[in-house]
């Protein structure tokens, strides 16, 4: 288990957002505070597990000193940390869809800031809880 720092920022006019200064690009966002963290909370393990099927290295996680230095709006927000479990191992699957669907997943995942395969856990995961 690996704990990363978040960040949630919050704009007069929008809802609270969350990001990880170690991994830019990994956005998240709640109407109440609890929902931002909830959502935190299930972004970034996914997001983890997108890079790690993509054969991509986890950064060692940020001190709070460092994390303000690379993202000075840090020091507007409330910071937490989110725990990633790194114990389950990753494993490539092939899957047969529509192509159009696909390409609007790819699209729907870079505008979440997710990797195809960590929005496609993320939407698995969601609708296993649903049907529980």
């Amino acid at each position: 288990m690996r704990s990363y720092l978040a960040f949630i920022h919050k704009d007069p006019d929008s809802d609270y957002t969350v990001t990880f200064p170690d991994f830019p690009g990994c956005i998240t966002a709640g109407a109440t505070l609890d929902e931002a963290r909830d959502m935190a909370r299930e972004a970034l393990p996914f997001h983890v597990e997108g890079l790690a099927a993509d054969g991509e290295a986890l950064p060692d996680p940020m001190s709070l000193e460092q994390a303000l230095t690379a993202d000075p709006m840090g020091r507007d927000a409330v910071a937490f940390l989110v725990d990633v479990p790194i114990d389950d191992p990753i494993v490539r699957a092939n899957i047969t869809m529509p192509r159009g669907i696909l390409e609007r997943i790819d699209r729907h995942a870079r505008a979440q800031g997710l990797s195809r395969s960590a929005f496609l856990a993320q939407a698995a995961q969601r609708a296993m809880q649903q049907g529980s």
